[in-house]
């Protein structure tokens, strides 16, 4: 059971989270010990589908215009990778700025910044509001990434399609370059972000430390860790790690976008939920995409959680129930956003879909 300590109290007491309008919920759901306990019966389902073309444009309620995710992708994600190159300049000494640089900006989905900027739009936040967060949590992402594939965690060798951080420059920078990422997230955080009230950034920068402390990732990639090669994992081991090792930090991604928007209390809970749900959604569809692509397909090692005896949904579960296990997790993530503005809730819906439905 998570704790109660005096970041938790501050947090709650912020003039943000004292609206007029109290919580349905009896805890904030940041601080709720126990994710996702219903059991509803599980629909039929197939992660098939890619988002392209005609299937990537999503007609929103009432509308008859169509919103085109493709562009909304590219539109994001250019935003964010030229704030992210800005954001880290090669400056003396060259070595570490080149080895944060290079895994920071070797592609990806930006899925976390997307998700952190889609979320401040929602709550009728503006987008420069939401770029430094939006920023900041690609970075921790990115230090994440750095980190697990070192040796003495996952020891891979492929990320992106591109050798792994500590291959081309050897593990000692590797590790000083996940080091570096993360500090900067937070001074990037609190120094670039403009036109929101200081004490929703200080909200803002409780909620990320949070999400990737020992409550948050750290707790996650322990668990994870300890049960590699543990053939008695259950279903509540394996939910605990993901909610907290990946659904942690795309939970923090969307709070902190509803936050820095200027968000409601009520908005963030129901956002929070969205998130919490997508998250866990992220990685059984990555455990589903482990054992059904190619290296090439993933552009990293496919088959690795199998190789090492790592207990995954498709594992526990089977395929089949893994897959229709996703498709109630988005389903039970969009019914979250039916009370916000159709139109600014599209990309949300959308990115819920594309989470579910991605090939890699």
């Amino acid at each position: 059971m998570r704790s109660m300590n005096l970041v938790d109290a501050w947090v709650q007491n912020l003039p943000i989270f004292k609206q007029p309008h109290p919580s349905k919920f009896i805890h904030h759901p940041r601080f709720e010990p126990a994710f996702l306990k219903s059991r509803r019966p599980i629909s039929s389902f197939a992660v098939s589908a890619v988002l392209t073309g005609e299937e990537a444009r999503i007609f929103t309620r009432g509308d008859e215009a169509p919103f085109n995710f493709n562009a909304y992708v590219v539109e994001k994600a250019t935003h964010v990778n030229k704030a992210l190159d800005d954001a880290v300049a090669v400056k003396n000494p060259p070595m570490i700025h080149e080895a944060m640089r290079y895994s920071l900006l070797a592609g990806g989905k930006r899925v976390r910044p997307m998700l952190c900027i889609a979320a401040c739009e929602v709550v009728g936040g503006p987008q420069a509001a939401a770029i430094p967060a939006a920023c900041a949590v690609e970075m921790i992402h990115t230090m994440s990434l750095i980190h697990d594939d070192l040796p003495c965690m996952d020891n891979d060798d492929l990320r992106r399609g591109k050798p792994t951080n500590h291959k081309v420059f050897g593990e000692n920078v590797a590790v000083l370059a996940g080091d570096a990422l993360l500090a900067f997230a937070f001074e990037f955080i609190a120094t670039a972000t403009t036109g929101v009230a200081p004490e929703r950034i200080l909200a803002a920068v409780a909620e990320l430390a949070k999400a990737i402390g020992t409550e948050g990732l750290v707790a996650g990639q322990v668990v994870d860790l300890h049960c590699t090669g543990n053939p008695n994992v259950g279903l509540d081991t394996l939910e605990f790690i993901h909610i907290h090792k990946t659904a942690a930090l795309l939970e923090a991604s969307v709070v902190l976008g509803a936050i820095l928007g200027g968000g409601s209390s009520d908005q963030v809970e129901k956002l929070r939920t969205f998130a919490r749900k997508i998250g866990l959604l992220f990685q059984v569809v990555d455990d589903i995409l482990d054992v059904t692509k190619s290296s090439e397909e993933l552009g990293k090692t496919a088959g690795k959680d199998l190789a090492v005896d790592k207990t995954t949904y498709p594992k526990l579960l089977g395929l089949e129930k893994a897959m229709e296990f996703a498709e109630r997790l988005n389903e039970e993530a969009k019914q979250q956003l039916l009370d916000f503005d159709p139109r600014k809730a599209a990309p949300l819906v959308a990115l819920a879909d594309y989470i579910a439905h991605r090939q890699n």
